[in-house]
């Protein structure tokens, strides 16, 4: 190959690779999301299957079709979704549900992972007390910041300080991620929406808000709840 063509042999490469990245990301977290509702939803499909089968065997062995049982137990699974979420919202459905979770408290080991994840949920769903929910903290270095959520302020029993539990989550998977337990003092307040924290991490930090407080230097830190 001659060398004068191998500068634009390299430029179209790094220009393909930035123009496909973005779309993988993208296909990355959305199959990943799409995988969790198909895997909800198939048992449902395999059901259906089994009582199609009888009357029509073509009709059943498309329910079986990898690409189309994906798409099916997707939307399934998002109509049981917004069917539960509907439910939900009347009264009679909201009474029904406090008294599952009720008979859910009584079973040690279901009741902490359940409590567990429903309270970390609605910590993000809820504003703070005070302070803001998406906050800065030195790691995995003291000279780098990661992005974090407070989900609760505990206290420090020798110490007498208060500490802020942080989940920093990671990138482009943000239900993945790490527990950091930090002294309230040391934790920077942001600006940012939960939202826009979830953009930032599910994008690689691509789409940001422009500015952002980069420690305490200029400021005093408020104590969230």
């Amino acid at each position: 190959m001659p060398e004068a063509n191998k500068p634009h042999l390299v430029r179209y490469i790094v220009i393909g690779f930035f123009t496909l990245a973005p779309l993988w990301v993208t296909w990355l977290v959305f199959d990943f999301l799409l995988g969790l509702l198909a895997q909800a939803g198939t048992p449902l499909l395999h059901a259906a299957a089994g009582l199609i089968a009888p009357f029509s065997s073509t009709l059943a062995g498309w329910l079986h079709d990898s690409m189309l049982q994906k798409l099916i137990a997707t939307l399934l699974t998002l109509g049981m979704l917004y069917g539960v979420g509907v439910f939900a919202s009347q009264v009679l459905g909201h009474r029904i549900i406090e008294a599952m979770e009720a008979m859910l408290g009584r079973l040690p080991l279901v009741q902490t992972i359940y409590g567990g994840t429903k309270r970390f949920l609605l910590s993000l769903r809820q504003p703070p007390v005070g302070g803001q929910r998406v906050v800065l903290i030195s790691f995995p270095t003291p000279e780098m910041k990661a992005v974090g959520l407070i989900t609760k302020v505990i206290h420090d029993v020798d110490g007498g300080r208060q500490l802020a539990v942080v989940y920093v989550p990671t990138s482009p998977n943000p239900t993945s991620g790490y527990i950091e337990i930090v002294p309230l003092e040391e934790v920077v307040q942001t600006d940012w929406t939960v939202e826009e924290a979830m953009s930032f991490v599910m994008t690689g930090g691509a789409n940001a808000p422009e500015s952002v407080r980069f420690d305490n230097r200029s400021s005093s830190t408020v104590s969230p709840g």
